[in-house]
């Protein structure tokens, strides 16, 4: 049940709530705001408090959650069309409420308590992040910033991409990291919500210099690029970012222990805590080029690189101590691509360009003659063994799209494992063996270009559906190479942004 601005009047002539007059207006009684009103099942009723002098707004906000399916909650509202950022400072009224409470910025396609929509949020904890339901009746879905109790949110609606920024005080603005795809039609609704995640109380929160803003033409200044590093959990589909920068970041790789992750950045290998922190850069002596085709032995206890410092800038692969050390070189040709490990340790997976074709070679660890396993015409690349040591995942555009194929080690028996409309990149089996995890461009797609709008899928090596983790803008460098956590329940990945300075 929605129940919108008459119950609320109702309850003003009534005294049961904190008046500002039983008329509501935009101009005078709610300032940037045209309506209010409890959505779903609330047990104890919502009410708005407008402070023209403050600029600010006092929401009181009952309703078991929003999550899951449906919501619960006071919702002040605007309708808008087109590209629009609501920014506010957001302050809990009290104290001992649930930790689950929300406070949050909110994009709505409706008012029923089933709709599609986004918000950015901040808990009773101070757990910070930006929340979505695609689409009607759908099952929410998070991105948790790694910053706590941000006194600053500000949510973003550009084009079909939601994002937010946060701010601790005397701060500015700036990008939390992660965004996804949303389609909102218009008109679709914009405002402040309070939910108290206990049906049987209400909170209140403060929202204070707020400002909404309509989408205006863009300067005529060159875009910035901003990357997240991420985590997703394939139970829930709910992101966490790890790391955010204005740098260039590709590729991560999850430590065999599970406590960091590694990634490239320009021509440099990093580590950094799955906690988050501040990256540290790893000795690859003179490999000062290195690309994102790089990983980590079996026992963890070296690092495959591909590096183009040497000969001419052709991509060459070679192996350093994983914290560290001199490069000792395996690959006597190049261009060669690393992609993956053999379980054993003793073998290496690569895409390499010989006379013009790209196909997918073998070569021993300790370095030696290499081993060509495709022939097709065509590009056949991202090559990366099942945990059994006895079958290869890679993809091959011999079809016509690009799609997952399997082989024996040695290369026999290949066959098309995806047939679909996607283009279909790098695919990861998971430890367990259960999963296969791939990066999928639109069908008019070529290459694996940067900055597109892609799906990360999840796919089980015993056949089945396949479902979508994550939209997200991306591609060249999301998850080129093996990014599953040892226990085989998260990936890790990398999204991007551009943004104006």
């Amino acid at each position: 049940m929605t129940r919108l601005v008459p119950t609320f009047v109702a309850l003003c002539c009534l005294g049961l709530v904190f008046p500002v007059g039983c008329a509501l207006s935009q101009n005078t009684s709610l300032g940037l705001f045209e309506g209010h009103g409890d959505i779903g099942d609330v047990g104890v009723p919502g009410a708005v408090r407008y402070d023209g002098g403050q600029q600010s707004y006092v929401v009181t906000g009952g309703g078991e959650n929003m999550w899951f399916d449906t919501d619960a909650l006071h919702f002040v509202w605007k309708r808008m069309t087109g590209d629009v950022t609501l920014a506010a400072d957001i302050q809990w009224i009290g104290d001992g409420g649930n930790a689950h409470r929300k406070a949050c910025l909110l994009i709505r396609q409706s008012l029923d308590p089933n709709a599609a929509y986004a918000d950015a949020v901040v808990h009773g904890d101070g757990l910070t992040s930006l929340q979505y339901r695609q689409v009607r009746g759908g099952t929410t879905r998070e991105i948790q910033s790694n910053v706590t109790a941000p006194r600053r949110l500000r949510i973003e609606k550009q084009g079909d991409f939601v994002s937010m920024s946060i701010a601790h005080e005397g701060e500015a603005l700036h990008a939390a990291g992660g965004s996804f795809k949303i389609e909102f039609a218009e008109p679709f609704y914009v405002g402040l919500g309070v939910c108290a995640h206990d049906n049987a109380v209400s909170e209140q929160a403060v929202f204070s210099n707020v400002e909404i803003t309509r989408g205006q033409a863009k300067p005529a200044v060159e875009p910035v690029l901003e990357s997240t590093l991420e985590i997703v959990p394939i139970a829930s589909g709910d992101r966490r970012v790890v790391y955010h920068t204005r740098d260039h970041i590709e590729a991560p790789n999850w430590s065999r222990d599970g406590k960091y992750l590694l990634f490239n950045s320009g021509g440099r290998i990093y580590r950094i805590p799955v906690e988050g922190g501040m990256p540290k850069l790893i000795d690859t002596g003179f490999a000062t080029r290195c690309n994102n085709d790089h990983g980590l032995s079996p026992d963890g206890r070296q690092l495959a690189i591909s590096d183009q410092s040497q000969e001419g800038g052709k991509s060459l692969i070679y192996i350093v101590p994983a914290f560290g050390g001199t490069p000792r070189r395996v690959t006597a040709l190049g261009p060669s691509y690393w992609h993956g490990w053999s379980p054993d340790g003793k073998t290496l997976a690569y895409c390499a360009e010989r006379d013009g074709e790209y196909d997918v070679y073998t070569i021993p660890a300790e370095g030696g003659a290499e081993r060509r396993l495709t022939t097709a015409a065509g590009l056949d690349d991202g090559p990366d063994y099942a945990p059994d040591g006895q079958t290869i995942y890679f993809n091959s555009v011999r079809t016509g799209t690009m799609q997952i194929w399997r082989m024996n080690a040695d290369g026999s028996d290949q066959h098309q494992v995806t047939f679909d409309e996607y283009n279909d990149w790098f695919p990861h089996p998971s430890p367990d063996g259960r999963w296969i995890v791939f990066v999928s461009y639109e069908k008019d797609v070529e290459g694996h270009p940067a900055n597109k709008d892609v799906m990360l899928r999840l796919m089980p090596t015993a056949g089945g559906e396949i479902q979508v983790l994550a939209r997200l803008f991306g591609g060249q460098g999301t998850i080129n190479v093996p990014s599953w956590s040892p226990d085989s329940r998260s990936i890790a990945f990398v999204s991007y942004r551009l943004t104006r300075p």
